[in-house]
């Protein structure tokens, strides 16, 4: 199930058994996963049908980063909020949580480069894009 609730996107996802590890806990790997799944609603902005043709897609992932503030467990479904921390000429950094039961368990980042896979460089993006990005920017960065 997916979202938008204000102006972050929010997908709920039930952890299945594979995900979790010897300690009982939603394994860390998992998440890299879910957050790049819950970006889908980012992606359509730029592909609405999600089409990766190198003609069409225009982004690439230059990093991802997570911090785990809490543990996930398989027995309770996972909020995933997704929200844009930054917007700029060639980039944008999403930023992620996932909370568990009222928990924020992990915090997350992922910057997204506008890139042309002909050309083989990053370029501008565009500013109806922009626009659309900045629609979900996250509370705290808004007024930056």
């Amino acid at each position: 199930m997916t979202g938008l609730k204000r102006n972050m996107f929010t997908m709920t996802v039930t952890p299945s058994f594979g995900d979790v590890d010897g300690l009982g806990h939603i394994n860390n790997t998992v998440l890299a996963r879910w957050f790049e799944m819950a970006r889908n609603p980012i992606f359509r902005i730029f592909e609405p049908n999600l089409n990766l043709s190198h003609d069409v897609w225009r982004l690439i992932m230059a990093r991802t980063e997570f911090d785990f503030v809490g543990e996930l467990f398989f027995e309770f479904d996972v909020e995933l909020r997704t929200y844009i921390e930054k917007i700029g000429t060639k980039s944008f950094t999403v930023y992620q949580e996932a909370w568990q039961e009222g928990r924020l368990c992990v915090q997350g980042k992922a910057v997204v480069v506008h890139y042309n896979f002909k050309e083989g460089m990053s370029t501008p993006i565009p500013d109806d894009k922009k626009e659309k990005l900045g629609e979900h920017m996250l509370p705290s960065m808004q007024n930056k």
